[in-house]
């Protein structure tokens, strides 16, 4: 059914069933009846691309991931699903799936009138990604790394990767590992790294390149990293800058007749589902990632809404969780 098929059945003018579908311009009151007695008849639904093309406005928002099937990228959607289901907004979902050229790929489609805005869950930032966002005339909002010139929620990386390796201290490790990520990713990578060299050293500690590693993120390269620092030096306690790769780190330490935290205690950050229930449960940092999902969205639509650049830079807190993974080794 097309809008001049509407049009014949209800008697009146193209122009005037368009103005009726947009409730744009006046109409008399028994044409628009006329109108809407004919949309009900035929259970008509108008094309919201078509009339996004005309109104400017497509009421979606694009989101892009790194990996979907992650539990912080699904609590992150969650909280944004929560607020764009509030305000009337769909979502347009891009999967990277870790590949950087995927994650320019669909920030350059959704310039084009797909979409009102777009929250990107960031991990590396390129020059690139700069470049095209600074040519994208649509709002953007930067979910987990600080991006200059636009709205970017975080956590508090530093200070909650450098409370973790406090706590670790405050229980007598002096020999601490370290299982990081690149430090191309700003967040993860960097600032959790900075807070443990830090902590050590105000602490008057030493680091030990020799039991320092870094992963991808991956159970298996926390695996590998650990392997590799037992074979340098057992440390008595290790900081993995996210659960997944500590859970591998455990798995290692399993495998080479050892055991968490009796022999090597072992931290983590992120707080996953998987942290309470692994065997030890995981001593870890806590983010709510749906509450940053949610303020992304909010902020987007506020910036779509008021049609302003007004950059704010949000950081949200942590809690530490303290589970069955450190031992105490204080001197009584």
């Amino acid at each position: 059914m097309r809008i001049k098929d509407i049009a014949q059945l209800a008697g009146v003018s193209v122009a005037t069933v368009s103005r009726v579908i947009n409730n744009s311009g006046y109409v008399k009151n028994e044409k628009r009846e006329a109108v809407m007695k004919v949309i009900k008849e035929v259970n008509y639904t108008p094309n919201e691309i078509a009339k996004s093309l005309k109104i400017q406005k497509t009421n979606i928002i694009g989101v892009i991931v790194p990996k979907i099937s992650t539990e912080t990228a699904s609590k992150v959607v969650d909280g944004i699903t929560v607020i764009s289901k509030e305000n009337n907004y769909h979502l347009l979902i891009a999967n990277t799936n870790l590949q950087m050229e995927e994650e320019l790929n669909y920030m350059k489609i959704f310039t084009s009138n797909l979409v009102d805005g777009i929250i990107i869950m960031a991990t590396i930032i390129s020059d690139e990604h700069l470049k095209i966002a600074k040519s994208i005339d649509k709002p953007i909002v930067f979910i987990g790394q600080k991006v200059e010139g636009f709205t970017s929620i975080v956590h508090d990386d530093y200070n909650a990767a450098k409370a973790m390796v406090n706590y670790l201290i405050k229980q007598g490790h002096e020999k601490i590992g370290f299982i990081g990520v690149t430090e191309k990713d700003i967040a993860v990578g960097k600032l959790r790294k900075q807070a443990f060299l830090d902590a050590l050293k105000e602490n008057n500690l030493k680091v030990d390149e020799n039991i320092v590693e870094i992963g991808d993120f991956s159970l298996e390269s926390g695996y590998k990293a650990m392997g590799k620092i037992l074979k340098n030096g057992k440390p008595s306690a290790v900081m993995s800058v996210t659960d997944q790769m500590a859970f591998g780190a455990i798995n290692c330490i399993k495998d080479n007749n050892m055991s968490v935290p009796e022999d090597i205690s072992i931290t983590g950050i992120g707080d996953s589902k998987m942290s309470r229930y692994f065997i030890p449960s995981l001593s870890t940092v806590h983010y709510n990632h749906e509450e940053v999902g949610r303020i992304a969205c909010n902020n987007l639509i506020n910036l779509i809404n008021t049609k302003n650049n007004n950059v704010q830079n949000i950081t949200l807190s942590f809690d530490i969780k303290i589970r069955n993974t450190v031992k105490s080794i204080r001197e009584s």
